[in-house]
């Protein structure tokens, strides 16, 4: 309804902008967001792809913030989903499902339910941002919605018939609004995960995100998360170093270095320890993780755990 969008929100949220962002803890330049937010703009369907760790999630949410222009404590604008090996077209797009009643009745997915929002609403932005979206299978969950998503084809000219008619009988063609947007989150270095296919490729703008342990990243973890200075720096050479080892391993490469969100405290390490800090992310984290990576070769793993901890 209407009234939806009169949420009060605190001043700083009244509007949310690049900057934000940044404020919020991204360790990328404004220039670099902008690039990415205007890339979204035009391409309506963007993937952020890159190692475990490097904040996919968290910056997916919050572009989708920008583009709404502020946050959306009601979800009514953006909607978040998780793609998942058992997750179908009925449960995305629509189908039959069990009801109250215990008799199947068609009802709408998340995606359909964003589509009837924007079009009630063509003034304002909706994202739906989907995580893990190579963990499901995008083709079949998207069904014949993955001609519909090109940018090209958001108008009535295109629109076409889905599997199923709409819950109140409607079987008329669909077609998807301009103000519409998707964003999803993709693990390349995920084994178990198979690659999307072309079709479902090409409708997508990808942006690659890689670990940043960068300047920015150590005034962050110093100034708002209350690290130890030497901690900081020490952090910042032994994971650049780890990751240009994982980057040169031919069985491994770029797409398996350890990302930045791992060594990013949730919570001000003031009055903590920021070494017992670093051995916990190492012992509980970081070893799995490699151990993971090297599965063939125990000695590997034991190194690099060695020279993360060694020198402390």
């Amino acid at each position: 309804e209407p009234q939806n969008f009169q949420v009060k929100t605190p001043e700083r949220y009244k509007k949310y902008e690049l900057d934000n962002i940044i404020e919020d803890g991204s360790f990328l330049s404004k220039e670099k967001l902008r690039e990415i937010i205007n890339r979204f703009k035009e391409k309506k369907n963007l993937i952020l792809q890159g190692p475990p760790g490097t904040g996919k999630t968290w910056l997916a949410k919050r572009l989708a913030t920008v583009l709404v222009g502020r946050e959306d404590f009601n979800g009514v604008q953006i909607k978040s989903v998780q793609f998942h090996p058992n997750l179908s077209y009925e449960d995305f797009v629509r189908g039959w499902r069990p009801g109250s009643d215990q008799k199947l009745t068609l009802q709408e997915g998340v995606f359909m339910g964003c589509v009837k929002e924007a079009k009630k609403y063509p003034d304002k932005n909706f994202v739906i941002v989907i995580d893990e979206i190579n963990r499901g299978n995008p083709a079949q969950i998207f069904g014949e919605l993955l001609t519909l998503i090109e940018s090209t084809k958001r108008n009535p000219r295109d629109s076409i018939q889905l599997c199923y008619p709409s819950s109140d009988g409607d079987n008329s063609g669909v077609y998807l609004p301009e103000n519409l947007f998707i964003i999803g989150t993709m693990n390349i270095a995920d084994r178990s995960l198979a690659l999307v296919d072309m079709a479902f490729r090409r409708r997508f703008a990808f942006i690659n995100l890689e670990p940043n342990f960068n300047d920015v990243w150590r005034d962050y973890v110093v100034k708002e998360k209350e690290m130890d200075l030497n901690m900081a720096n020490f952090i910042q050479k032994a994971l650049i170093n780890l990751n240009n080892k994982i980057s040169s391993d031919p069985k491994l490469g770029k797409d398996y270095q350890v990302g930045h969100s791992f060594f990013t405290p949730n919570n001000s390490l003031k009055g903590k320890n920021s070494k017992d800090w670093f051995r916990d992310i190492v012992k509980t984290e970081i070893k799995p993780l490699l151990e993971e990576y090297w599965f063939d070769s125990y000695k590997e793993s034991e190194d690099a755990i060695a020279k993360l901890t060694s020198n402390l």
